[in-house]
Parts: structure tokens; C-alpha cells; sequence
């Protein structure tokens, strides 16, 4: 038996051993991914359609060549140099990469920092490019050129749930945006999850499973990821075939484009989740029927997956099935695969000999099918599951593989980074990931030091594994100033001026110097971007989630966020324990507080900052879009205070002054309403638009239209008197959704709250859930349309909206 003291020593022992080892293996890695790249003419031509449909104009302009990371000391990195020719017409700047991912890179650097643009996603105000001077007339560089090193091989992209917050209704065209946008953005290493259904329906289709079972198996449109992990099935399905095989073309489009662009796309493996039927068809397998996930009652048509265990032959003989038909379909194009069998799903034991059995059964699952497989592994269940995952678990897992046979994200390293308190993962190669949103919630919130400052903190510590950074936010689209920041740290090598970089962001954003924008971004700096108390959950503002709560304190029928969390872990299942991911049951005799890290005044005085700078810049669509969301969020926050206002009136019996604010809470829902409406980039219509536009038929519109919405309201399923435990989770701020939705909720409650206190009446919790609740089951079966375009004029409502509750 082996103590404590010598295991400690062991394991300093083989953290040096590992990150010797390891650093030749992932180069060994690194070599064999380039030998699977597209050849440099292909690479060449896809930078220039990157080019061409971002500057058309200045098509001839730039000229790309791929180079060998020779050129670069044997890294990656991009070259800009003038471009030298006497020839009338020729280009006039010349950039370099070794890939065509490093070369879109390098074009992006000479466009934010010689040409003053801006590049953001549409939906967050687009790009700023009026400041790129004509063809012709474009800045040269210094004559030594600028060249950039890549201090880490790899910047990952995506979390396995942004596939259905974010993409989940995109066709090719948008896709294509987010592809150059991801180039630009020096992304390499990008998860592409899309289609893989359609591949399993190939691979139990061979094990005599049938269509209508594979219906009881799959998850809706809008809920797949969560049917991909096992949380649950069928819910908001079935996939119809047309879906199958539209979804199967679009992958193939997203996966040839990705390698013409250099990228090392991450596919699926196998996690063990199962069709129910697979148990009948294999008796003797070890199949677990998990624990309830999330559902009010334990409903049995979605809860209680089946997981098949990795110790089990046939896990390891469908894991390879299913990659071998990846290879088929797409080709041999990567050796990266994603799973995680353990995430939120705790072995029976914690002996690390079986812990380091199963994760060999794992990977031995890939490598069957392609002997260079490396593992990607989210590193989440170390933080949420910390209490089981001690150093000697952590690493039995984490070396339960070949040495670089596996990468961990650290996938909340932005607040809680795993790597300081696991020696490295234990030699084990990791990426530092910025978690960032959950939900797709729409939020400002950042913690811009840590991006700015922890990525290189990692690199440069001590025996440090750290072989990228990445993004794994659960939805996109919000916050261009993270998104900005946080990519271009796969380029930076060492500390800088973050208050500088910003107020260069700032002139590059809306192109122009403005002093009212450079003050109002210091504030928002100190403030909004400067989250530091580690909470992970931000946009819980009461308008978007409102309490579910006896303000009388008479009723303690909800279960908190606390207790739901250790009961879950104290749930033991045959052979397994389920950890649930959402744990956010309000307690009916405790209110729930919204999220709150900054100072509210504070951030008005930058809103003020901001509607000065409105003479100047009301042309400029990134303005209006941040003007748009500050606005809101100052009075989001401005609404919290109003809701308990109105609570302590209804506590001192003061009816008129709880009509007073109960009807200024609703007026503030009606307001931000009309706001976020003068802006295309808050429209619920365009959402629910985008569906419907997936849909081959109308059975399959009714059916993405109803996942469109139930995904961002009630999320998961309700009893009468009991909501969705996920009710909210994916809450957005767009217009129709809060006048059409989260008004009426409000509005039931406040009326039952007034009937209360005017009939001296205990308040009837039971009756507002009953009545919001067949309300919102009501919305989400309805069709009526919402705005796709733009109503107002966003700075003259701003304005108003100021002087009205903030002069």
C-alpha cells in the first residue's frame, strides 16, 4: 500500500518524466496533421476566397504564400512584408503562412493594426472596414517586415453544447461566414459535430436497431447535444431522414472547407451512450439504465438513458465502427477526437487501477480505427466533480492513455484554471480554455485580465504542458470585445498594456478617435469587464429569469441550486452516478439574487459617455449595437432593484406603492423591448425564422419551430404546477420574446401579488405557476410571426430611455 508522501513524490517524478516525453510526442502529433493538410496551392486559393469575401475590391491587392515553419524557427506563424515588384497593378503586400489559416491571420493583423478595421460577428455589428484605405493606396509595413510566432500550436474553438444554442439552424451560407470568421481568427482546431446522426444511424443500423427505435434514441433539433451525452432522448424529436441527410451534406461542406484552410477539424467518438434497444439486442452487455436528468417527474419517454460500459468488448467494437465510418464519409482528415464518457456521468469506484482501465477501453475504442487517434477530453469534470476526481484519479485517467495521446481542455481556466492545482494535468498536454457564456445567454461580462494575462501566466510557468488556447463558451454571438481579445492570445508571447489595446479596439471598432467612447470603455473596463468573484452563472436578471417564490415565506417547496447539487452526487446508480449539469431550482422561501459585480452607477456614467458619442458615430452598426446593449443592460439592472422595490411594498402592505412598481418592472420589460426591436441583432423572429427555414415540409416546421422556442423558454419539460428545472436557462433579450413572453409572466404574477395584499390573502404561488405555465406551453405551440428587420431609431430610443430613468 503505497502513502500519501511517496505517492506525492511519484507523482513530481512523473509530471517531469511526462512533460519531457510528452513535448516529443506532440510534436510527432503535430508532424502527422500536417502531413494530412490540404497541398499549398488549395490552402493558397481558399485565403483568397477568405479575402474575396471580406474586400472584394482589394482582391489584388494582397498575395499569399504558404511557407514551411522552417521560416518560422519550426512553428507556426504568419510573414507581412511589402510586396516588391516594378509591374503596374501588382499586389502590394505580401503575407506569408504556413498554413492558409496563419496567412488569413496575418491578413487580419494588417487589417486591425495598419489599416485600423474591425472584424466581429454580424449578429454583435459586424465589420468596421472604412477605415481600409483604397487599392493602391494601402500602408506598407516596416522594412523588416512583421513577423508572428504562434507560442502555442493550437487555438480550439466551440463547446459541445454551442452546436444547439448557436448553429443548430444555420445553412451553408452561414457557416461560411463563421469559417472565415473562425480563419481570421487563427483558428486551427475547430470541433465540427455536425451530421454525426446521420453516421450512427449507419452504425446501429448495422446492429439490427430500427428506425422507430433510433426515434426514441436521437433528441429534437435544438436538443441534440444534450441527446449526444446522454442527458436524455427523444425530447423534441424525432429527426425526420430529411434532416439526417441535409444535416450529413452540410458537414461534409463545413469538413472540406476546414482542411482547404489548414484546420485540424475535432470529430465524435463514442462516450457509451446507447439506444435503449441495444440492451434486448445484447443481453449481456453492461448496459446501465442512468439516473433522471433534470425531468419533473422522471418521465420515462426522455429520462434515463443507456450507457454502455467501457470495460464492456462491444463498447470498444461500436467505437471503432463509428469512427471507420467517419473516415469513410469525410476521409482520413484528422486524428483528433473528442469524448467524454465521464463528464457528469462518476465511476462506481474511485480506484484509479479501474479508473485507468476505463480510459485505456476508451481510447482503445478510437485507436482500433486509427492507430494515431488522440483523445480530447473537456476538462470540466475536474471542477464540477472535484470531490471525486482527487490527484490519484485524475491521473490514472489522465495516463490511462499512450503519452500524447491526449489533450484536457482546461476548459474554465478563465476563473477556476485546473492546471495550477493538478501539476499540469500531470504532464498531460492541455488547452487553456475560456468558458465564458452559458446558455447563449445575451450578457456583458468578461474577466479581460485573465484573458489577457492567464493564458501566458500558464505557458511560461513552470514544467508547463500547455499546447493552446481556445474558446468554449456554450453560445456565440454577444460580447465582440471578449472574442476579439481572446483568440489573438494564440499570437501573443508575452504581457502588454491591456488599457492601451483597448483603446485601440475602441478607434478600430467604430472607426474614428472619439473621447467620450475611449473614457466610457475605462469604465466599462474596471467594471462590466472586470468580473473577479468566480461565480459562474451571470445573466439571472429578473426580467429573463424571474423567481419562481413566495414573497409571504410561507411555502419551502423548491429544492437550491446547494442541495440539488449534493443530492445528485449522493444519487448512486447501478454501477454509476449521475451528476446533473443545471442546477438551478429556486428555493421558494429564499429569493434568488441576480449576479451582480460592478457598480451600477458607475456603468450609467459610461452609458452617458456613450449617447454623447451618438452624434458622431449614430452611422456606425457597431455602435448601435454595443449603444443597444449597454442600454439594455443598465436597465435590466435598474429592473432587478424595481422587483424588490415592489417585494418589500407587498411585505409593508403598501398596496399603492406596490402598484407603483410592480407597473414600472412591466413598463421596463415593454421599454427594452422597443429598444432591442431598433436593432436587427436582437430579433426573436430571426431565430424562429431560421428554423423554419431548415424545414423540408410542414410537419418539420411546426416541429423546429416549436424547438426554436421551447429551447429558449421552457427549455425541458413541465408539469402543471411544476416549470422545466431548465426553465430559463437559455434565456435570450430579444425583442417579442420579452413583450410576448416574459411580460405576461410578470404581469400574472404582479396581479396575483396586488389580489394578495388588497383581499388580505395568502399569495398563491401554486396558482401563478399554474397559469404562466399553460401560457408558456400554449407559446411554444404557436406560429404567430415576429419582425426580422429593424424598427426604430436606436440612439433617439436610447436617449429617451436614459433621460427617462436614469436623468
Amino acid at each position: 500500500m503505497i502513502n500519501l508522501k511517496s505517492w506525492f513524490l511519484l507523482a513530481i517524478l512523473s509530471v517531469f518524466l511526462c512533460t519531457t516525453l510528452g513535448s516529443d510526442a506532440v510534436d510527432s502529433v503535430l508532424r502527422r496533421l500536417d502531413s494530412k493538410r490540404a497541398q499549398s496551392v488549395v490552402q493558397e486559393s481558399a485565403a483568397k476566397g477568405v479575402l474575396q469575401r471580406l474586400l472584394p475590391a482589394h482582391s489584388h491587392s494582397f498575395e499569399f504564400k504558404i511557407v514551411s515553419k522552417d521560416l518560422c524557427g519550426g512553428r507556426s506563424c504568419f510573414r507581412i512584408t511589402n510586396y516588391k515588384s516594378s509591374r503596374r497593378n501588382s499586389p502590394e503586400i505580401l503575407i506569408q503562412g504556413t498554413t492558409a489559416v496563419e496567412i488569413a491571420s496575418g491578413l487580419h493583423w494588417y487589417l486591425k493594426y495598419k489599416c485600423g478595421a474591425h472584424i466581429s460577428w454580424d449578429k454583435t455589428g459586424g465589420v468596421q472596414l472604412a477605415s481600409v484605405p483604397k487599392p493602391g493606396a494601402l500602408p506598407l509595413v516596416e522594412a523588416r517586415g512583421v513577423t508572428i510566432q504562434r507560442p502555442v500550436p493550437w487555438n480550439y474553438y466551440q463547446n459541445v453544447v454551442t452546436s444547439s444554442y448557436s448553429y443548430v439552424w444555420w445553412d451553408w451560407q452561414r457557416w461560411e461566414k463563421e469559417i472565415d470568421w473562425m480563419a481570421l481568427q487563427g483558428i486551427n482546431l475547430p470541433l465540427a459535430f455536425t451530421g454525426q446522426e446521420a453516421i450512427w444511424q449507419k452504425v446501429f443500423l448495422d446492429y439490427n436497431i430500427t428506425t422507430q427505435e433510433l426515434n426514441n434514441f436521437f433528441g429534437g433539433p435544438a436538443f441534440l447535444a444534450w441527446a449526444r451525452m446522454g442527458n436524455l432522448h427523444a425530447w423534441g424529436g424525432p429527426l425526420s431522414q430529411n434532416w439526417l441527410n441535409i444535416q450529413l451534406a452540410l458537414q461534409k461542406r463545413i469538413l472540406s472547407r476546414m482542411q482547404e484552410l489548414g484546420m485540424t477539424p475535432v470529430l465524435p467518438s463514442f462516450s457509451g451512450n446507447v439506444p435503449a434497444a441495444l440492451k434486448k439486442i445484447f443481453p449481456s452487455a453492461n448496459i446501465t439504465r442512468l439516473g433522471d436528468w433534470n425531468t419533473v417527474s422522471g418521465d420515462s419517454r426522455w429520462c434515463c438513458t443507456f450507457l454502455l460500459s467501457p470495460s464492456d468488448p462491444l463498447f470498444i467494437e461500436i467505437g471503432e465502427a463509428f469512427i471507420q465510418k467517419q473516415i469513410k464519409e469525410y476521409g482520413d482528415i484528422t486524428d483528433i477526437y473528442n469524448c467524454d464518457t465521464f463528464n457528469e456521468n462518476t465511476p462506481p469506484t474511485d480506484d484509479p487501477t479501474y479508473i485507468s482501465s476505463l480510459g485505456s477501453a476508451v481510447y482503445k475504442a478510437m485507436s482500433k480505427a486509427n492507430s494515431n487517434a488522440v483523445w480530447l477530453m473537456q476538462g470540466w469534470l475536474f471542477y464540477s466533480d472535484s470531490k471525486y476526481w482527487k490527484p490519484p484519479q485524475m491521473e490514472a485517467l489522465l495516463h490511462s492513455v499512450p503519452r500524447g495521446k491526449m489533450i484536457v481542455l482546461d476548459l474554465f481556466a478563465d476563473v477556476k484554471p485546473i492546471w495550477k492545482s493538478s501539476s499540469q494535468f500531470y504532464g498531460t498536454p492541455y488547452i487553456w480554455c475560456m468558458l465564458h457564456n452559458f446558455g447563449g445567454n445575451i450578457e456583458m461580462y468578461g474577466v479581460l485580465d485573465a484573458v489577457a494575462s492567464g493564458p501566458i501566466d500558464a505557458r511560461t510557468s513552470e514544467n508547463s504542458t500547455m499546447v493552446g488556447v481556445g474558446m468554449c463558451m456554450e453560445g456565440i454571438e454577444h460580447n465582440p470585445v471578449v472574442y476579439e481579445l481572446m483568440p489573438e492570445m494564440a499570437f501573443r508571447g508575452r504581457k502588454f498594456q491591456l488599457q492601451g489595446w483597448l483603446k485601440s479596439y475602441s478607434r478600430r471598432r467604430y472607426g474614428k478617435v472619439n473621447d467620450q467612447i475611449e473614457a466610457a470603455w475605462e469604465i466599462l473596463y474596471h467594471t462590466i469587464y472586470n468580473c473577479t468573484d468566480g461565480i459562474a452563472f451571470h445573466n439571472t436578471d429578473y426580467i429573463v429569469k424571474f423567481p419562481d417564490w413566495d414573497p409571504s415565506g410561507k411555502t419551502g417547496t423548491g429544492i437550491s441550486g446547494t442541495d440539488m447539487s449534493n443530492q445528485n452526487r449522493m444519487q448512486q446508480l447501478s454501477g454509476f452516478q449521475w451528476n446533473r449539469r443545471f442546477l438551478f431550482s429556486e428555493k421558494s422561501s429564499s429569493l434568488p439574487k441576480p449576479h451582480l459585480w460592478y457598480s451600477t452607477e458607475d456603468v450609467i456614467k459610461a452609458l452617458k459617455l456613450f449617447l454623447d458619442a451618438g452624434k458622431e458615430l449614430s452611422g456606425s452598426l457597431t455602435y448601435r449595437y454595443d449603444l443597444v446593449d449597454l442600454t439594455r443592460q443598465s436597465l435590466s439592472k435598474l429592473a432587478n432593484q424595481v422587483y424588490l422595490d415592489a417585494i418589500s411594498a407587498f411585505h409593508h402592505e403598501d398596496a399603492k406603492a406596490l402598484s407603483l412598481h410592480s407597473q414600472k418592472f412591466l413598463q421596463l420589460i415593454k421599454d427594452i423591448d422597443k429598444l432591442l426591436a431598433a436593432d436587427d441583432n436582437f430579433l426573436l423572429g430571426t431565430w424562429l425564422e431560421s428554423a423554419k427555414n431548415l424545414a423540408m415540409n410542414s410537419d418539420e416546421t411546426k416541429q423546429y419551430e416549436w424547438n426554436a422556442r421551447t429551447q429558449i423558454t421552457m427549455w425541458y419539460d413541465n408539469a402543471k404546477y411544476n416549470q422545466s428545472k431548465l426553465h430559463d436557462y437559455a434565456n435570450k433579450f430579444w425583442s417579442g420574446l420579452l413583450e410576448a413572453y416574459y411580460l405576461p409572466r410578470a404581469s400574472m404574477y404582479f396581479k396575483l401579488l396586488s389580489r394578495s395584499l388588497e383581499e388580505k390573502l395568502d399569495f398563491s404561488l401554486l396558482e401563478w405557476r399554474k397559469e404562466w405555465i399553460a401560457y408558456s406551453n400554449k407559446w411554444q405551440e404557436s406560429t404567430e410571426l415576429y419582425p426580422v428587420k429593424a424598427q426604430g431609431d436606436a440612439l433617439a430610443i436610447a436617449t429617451v430611455l436614459y433621460e427617462k430613468y436614469f436623468s
